[in-house]
């Protein structure tokens, strides 16, 4: 039977109810220890949190999903999480138009039209027979065991590309700015290994978001926790392994200590440990009457030429029509790096160009600038780096895994794992035995 905590005492204290913290939680529970989750904040999930406004919800960093992660799939409380995903590959915009591009399903009707004309139209990504050479280069991507990928020498994302075998054209035009959008990077300094693994995901799957918003998956790891679990708005001031303690509920005791809060503030509490440096990014959500609203037929819209502050953008509404009330269409838009002086009018006159209609009746919903929305992950980068500093203690987020929505999750299950091996509890462990004794 699952078990919260008691009143001043937890077997395992976490500070963060991210979705690496509540992920460590659930893996934890289910062995039968006692857990409590200590949430500064007035709502879990951290920079996973979405805002209604006026029947609309908006994502505070609108995150891409691929449906292939398989910590989705694989994590406790999310069994019912829904997806909605994009239309089949994306749309990229470059010299004044839009293509389709990297529908990895149709590397085989490719091949089929080289083979069937003696000349293809070229588009600015090339023409067909790049087209499915770089389709089938996804296919044997997506078969490729990641422990072969992790073997490959690690050098910055943009370098490796070129050493591909794909010509500069589908690089520069498909390439380029899918994996700036899938790493948040716009300088692709990201590992290449890391690229390597996050294109592998895109290939195994479909680009998705969470019905109603990124909030949705921490929520729903939250309410599958029993009641108590977890505490919003307690401020921890400092921590040890073997205590907590906290501005509004004094201290509470504690066998071990795992930190799942964002990079800054692990460092914060835990002097010493490593800050990584950050991709800053900034959304921003417009709406425009669903009449007159431009159509991506469900895809992202990258833009291949970097000509304006966009580095892509959707008709969110199109994709999850849970994010606006009827009649009105949900654009979001990401803008990497520094925000320009004038953001709204700037990113305005580039989605004109990029969606080919005119914005000026666009209503600005939101806009939100996060200095630290992505750490960065520069080569040589450890995917699995180690969550446990010592025994009773440890420190789990995207920030030691990749920095993903599965990288999150993953870096939680590590955590719990570690510490059920230093309390000397066998995973699945909800027996009602006691621990081992605290050494």
């Amino acid at each position: 039977m699952l078990r919260a905590d008691t009143a001043d005492h937890a077997d395992v204290v976490i500070i963060g109810a991210g979705i690496a913290g509540l992920s460590a939680a659930h893996q934890l529970i289910s062995a039968g220890v006692d857990v409590s989750v200590l949430e500064a904040a007035a709502h879990v999930g951290g920079r996973m949190s979405t805002h209604e406004v006026d029947g609309f919800r908006l994502d505070h960093l609108n995150p891409l999903f691929s449906s292939a992660y398989p910590e989705l799939r694989t994590t406790p409380g999310l069994d019912k999480l829904v997806l909605r995903d994009f239309a089949p590959g994306v749309l990229v915009h470059s010299g004044g138009r839009q293509y389709r591009a990297g529908d990895v399903r149709s590397a085989r009707g490719a091949l089929r039209a080289v083979r069937s004309r003696s000349s293809a139209p070229r588009a600015p990504l090339g023409g067909a027979i790049e087209q499915a050479r770089l389709g089938a280069w996804l296919a044997r991507l997506a078969t490729t065991p990641e422990s072969r990928i992790l073997a490959r020498p690690d050098q910055a994302a943009l370098g490796a590309l070129s050493a591909r075998g794909l010509s500069p054209r589908v690089v520069n035009g498909f390439l380029r700015p899918l994996l700036s959008a899938l790493l948040g990077d716009p300088g692709l300094g990201t590992s290449s290994r890391v690229a390597d693994l996050t294109l592998r995901d895109y290939a195994r799957g479909r680009l998705c978001v969470p019905s109603r918003g990124s909030a949705t998956l921490p929520e729903l790891l939250a309410a599958a926790l029993p009641p108590g679990t977890v505490r919003t708005g307690v401020h921890v001031t400092a921590a040890d392994i073997s205590s907590v303690r906290t501005k509004e509920h004094g201290e509470l005791g504690c066998r071990s200590l795992l930190l799942a809060t964002g990079a800054g503030a692990a460092a914060e509490l835990l002097p010493g440990l490593r800050m990584p440096s950050f991709h800053p990014a900034t959304v921003l959500h417009h709406t425009a009457p669903e009449a007159s609203a431009p159509t991506t037929g469900g895809r992202l819209l990258l833009d291949a030429d970097r000509s304006g502050p966009v580095a892509h953008t959707a008709v969110m509404s199109e994709v999850d029509p849970s994010r606006a009330p009827r009649g009105r269409a949900l654009i979001t838009s990401t803008v990497f790096g520094p925000p320009p002086r004038d953001l709204d009018g700037e990113v305005r006159a580039h989605l004109a160009a990029l969606y080919g209609t005119p914005t000026d009746d666009w209503e600005l919903l939101a806009a939100r600038h996060d200095p630290e929305a992505v750490p960065a992950m520069p080569p040589p980068h450890d995917p699995r780096r180690p969550v446990r500093l010592l025994a009773g203690l440890y420190v789990c987020g995207d920030h030691r895994d990749t920095s993903t929505v599965q990288g999150a999750l993953r870096s939680g299950r590590r955590a719990a794992s570690a510490i059920l091996t230093d309390l000397g509890v066998r995973p699945g462990q909800a027996d009602g035995t006691e621990l081992p004794a605290a050494a």
